[in-house]
């Protein structure tokens, strides 16, 4: 059994082209090189120090925490001792430039259009209507400054409004009684994740933990003997995304459906070309 997409409310439109502006910075190689520049090297050192580097520097746990799926020790081999080779502004600075690069490359001369300034100032005027109680990722996010010019305030927007989507979906998957592990192996079971073997390693888990996070899902009557959902699952499944749409739904009915319909129109088709010039 797998699960179907939950409804297709503007709310979740904007929120799956709003995804692919921010996510770029995870892929493009401009990334490594502005890591590398401030210090920070290997594996996937960007990845944590980046998406981590508002919070300052804290121990492991807390990373293991507001990232939530992510194994411990893959964590561990990064954070805090990432931050002996760098400083959290020096990788906040990284990061930024590499949006910057990466946009006006694969946007062209669109980073300076009039659409891509109104798609900026939805984005934003999005944001103020999202809390930051109950949301670290965001609220650590959500106090850095502004950046400039428009296309750097899209990307910012972007990322604010996936944090605080991002720390309402951690909350839905506690409540529903799944480990970081086993929530990442569930996710398997919807059929829209990565590559299982992709998913697992860049989640840091070994055959052996995944297969035991396989055997919980079952001990638990939620994943059948060939892993897909069990009526069991798919409920819980169901749950957890409309629990999620509704802790994602403040910045969006701020907008209006009208004005968030119209910040999907035009960031989608640079969300499609982006993906296309990375991933083919």
């Amino acid at each position: 059994m797998t699960t179907e997409a939950p409804p297709r409310t503007p709310a979740r439109a904007a929120h799956r082209v709003l995804e692919q502006i921010h996510t770029l910075v995870y892929f493009v190689p401009e990334a490594a090189e502005r890591y590398a520049a401030a210090g920070v090297t290997g594996g996937m050192a960007g990845y944590f120090a980046s998406r981590s580097a508002p919070l300052g520097v804290v121990p492991a746990d807390v990373v293991i925490a507001t990232f939530y799926n992510f194994a411990p020790s893959r964590v561990r081999k990064a954070i805090p001792s990432v931050w002996e080779a760098a400083t959290p502004q020096a990788v906040l600075d990284a990061r930024l430039a590499t949006a910057d690069a990466a946009l006006k490359r694969l946007l062209g001369d669109a980073v300076d259009s009039d659409e891509l300034a109104e798609a900026a100032a939805l984005a934003r005027e999005a944001t103020t209507a999202a809390d930051i109680v109950g949301r670290p990722l965001y609220a650590a996010h959500a106090a850095l400054p502004w950046p400039e010019p428009a296309h750097l305030q899209l990307w910012h927007a972007a990322t604010l409004l996936r944090e605080h989507r991002g720390d309402g979906h951690i909350a839905a998957l506690v409540l529903a009684g799944l480990s970081g592990g086993e929530a990442v192996v569930s996710y398997l079971a919807t059929g829209k994740s990565m590559p299982e073997d992709l998913l697992r390693t860049t989640r840091g888990y070994s055959e052996d933990e995944w297969a035991a996070l396989k055997q919980q899902l079952r001990d638990k009557g939620l994943f059948t003997d060939d892993d897909r959902f069990t009526a069991a699952g798919q409920q819980q499944r169901d749950e957890i995304e409309a629990r999620t749409d509704a802790a994602a739904a403040a910045p969006y009915d701020h907008l209006g459906a009208e004005r968030t319909e119209r910040l999907t129109e035009l960031v989608r088709p640079w969300a499609r070309s982006i993906t296309k010039q990375i991933f083919g």
